[in-house]
């Protein structure tokens, strides 16, 4: 018999469909420019370049593969990476094979969970003792949490300072950062990233130093950002999870909805 309390996969999946897989231009940071080419809709960070499709292109075959080199081309031609997010249940099915073929590279596939904010706020809001957590969007603050990615993952992070700090500013701020610390040190940051009158939010970050793992910080994050959201009307919260933090979503709430893969064109 049927769970009644389970979540229901199927209705949080076209939930987050409906507000995430399509870029709100009212989500996204001053001089980030949008281009609709047919289906797709093709974004231009100052930093790389990304694609956003529909789950179903409703092309095929050779048309398909015209769609995909003039998005490889466009971005290629003033010397941009490009990526191209899809998702397990897109189509047609052959869109990574045809991605690959294009030159597009596969990168690890991640779970997409998604939570109910209200069932986040059970989660305990208690830092670890040694720790300290506070909110900020200085241009200091996200620079730190630039050099903690690139600390962490070994790759060049630098421009996500200014990607956080220009979608921090304004009257309705696009992300709302939070810093965990120990001492003067940025042990882990996460950033809760807004999409304006949908009813999500994204969370990114989490990533821990390697010394301060095990300790409870990343728990007290994903707490801490669902208290924000709820203050701030969110229902939902979404997450791009690793094979590392999927285990410990589901055990805070969140629900396995979908599988994405992003596939990235890097220029000659």
């Amino acid at each position: 018999m049927p769970d009644a309390t389970a979540p229901d996969t199927a209705a949080l999946l076209a939930a987050y469909e409906a507000a995430v897989r399509r870029p709100h231009v009212s989500a996204l940071p001053t001089g980030v420019i949008v281009e609709e080419d047919g289906p797709l809709t093709r974004v231009w960070y100052p930093e790389r370049g990304f694609v956003s499709a529909p789950a179903d292109l409703g092309v095929t075959g050779d048309e398909l593969d015209a769609l995909i080199a003039r998005q490889r081309d466009a971005f290629a031609a003033r010397g941009r990476s490009v990526e191209w997010k899809t998702w397990d249940h897109d189509a047609p099915a052959d869109l990574p094979e045809r991605l690959q073929a294009a030159g597009f590279a596969p990168e690890d596939p991640e779970t997409v969970l998604v939570a109910d904010v209200a069932t986040l706020l059970q989660l305990p809001d208690d830092v670890p003792a040694g720790l300290a957590l506070r909110e900020s969007c200085s241009a200091e603050d996200t620079r730190r949490v630039a050099e903690l990615q690139t600390r962490v993952w070994g790759d060049d992070w630098s421009w996500l300072a200014a990607d956080l700090f220009s979608r921090a500013q304004g009257e309705g701020p696009l992300v709302r950062i939070v810093l965990a610390e120990d001492g003067d040190q940025l042990v882990s940051a996460g950033w809760l990233s807004l999409v304006p009158d949908s009813g999500f939010a994204g969370l990114w970050g989490g990533s821990t130093l390697p010394s301060h793992r095990g300790r409870g910080a990343y728990r007290c994050l994903v707490a801490r950002r669902a208290r924000i959201a709820a203050g701030l009307g969110v229902r939902h919260l979404h997450v791009d999870a690793s094979p590392d933090s999927r285990p410990l979503l589901e055990r805070f709430g969140f629900t396995a909805v979908a599988t994405t893969t992003p596939y990235v064109y890097p220029p000659a």
